[in-house]
């Protein structure tokens, strides 16, 4: 089984940088794809980034392109979202989630994942 939970947040000021972390109790988090999206107050919650379990390669989406990084350690069960040059824009709660199967069609679909953590809060101030 496949529990999530997820940490970093906090509060930041522009500009800055944040590492979030996402741990997996569970043994088989090496074959499962990891994807990291986020919701700010008053709309849908939407892809960041996603990370295959076979080569390591990675997505992201355009608003965080050149200043957020996923990344994972096997060996640790997390995956990491590297977050710098943050903008207040990025204030959200920001949830991880786990998919034993990728799809390179529909990584950045939250209905393509079928584990989620509780989501951690980020707080970039201007």
């Amino acid at each position: 089984q496949v529990q999530l939970v997820e940490s970093g947040g906090g509060l930041v000021q522009a500009g800055g940088s944040l590492r979030l972390s996402c741990a997996d109790s569970g043994r088989t988090f090496s074959i499962y794809a990891m994807g990291w999206f986020r919701q700010a107050p008053g709309k849908d919650r939407e892809f960041v980034a996603a990370i295959k379990p076979s080569d390591g390669s990675t997505k992201s989406a355009d608003p965080v392109k050149g200043r957020f990084t996923i990344s994972r350690d096997n060996a640790k069960n997390t995956v990491y979202l590297q977050m710098n040059n943050l903008k207040a824009e990025d204030t959200a709660v920001y949830y991880c989630a786990a998919v034993a199967t990728y799809s390179s069609t529909y990584f950045s679909r939250e209905g393509l994942y079928s584990y989620w953590g509780q989501g951690t809060q980020v707080t970039v101030s201007s």
